[in-house]
């Protein structure tokens, strides 16, 4: 049987946390930021988490 492969793009979107919480960053902070306000930009700067609906598809992404 051949071996199980991480899906590619989840194992550079996703860490896991100490407590097994999933990590993600904030979308929309990469490019056309003029017309986003400094409160916006410095808001989507920190990392947010999978919320727990969307924490089987991602762990089943990762093999966790």
């Amino acid at each position: 049987m051949p071996k199980v492969k991480t899906n590619s793009s989840a194992k550079k979107r996703f860490k896991l946390t100490g407590s097994g919480k999933i990590k993600r960053k904030h979308a929309f902070k990469n490019h056309i930021l003029t017309k986003k306000g400094t409160k916006q930009k410095r808001n989507l700067t920190q990392a947010g988490l999978v919320h727990k609906s969307d924490e089987n598809n991602v762990k089943s992404m990762l093999h966790i």
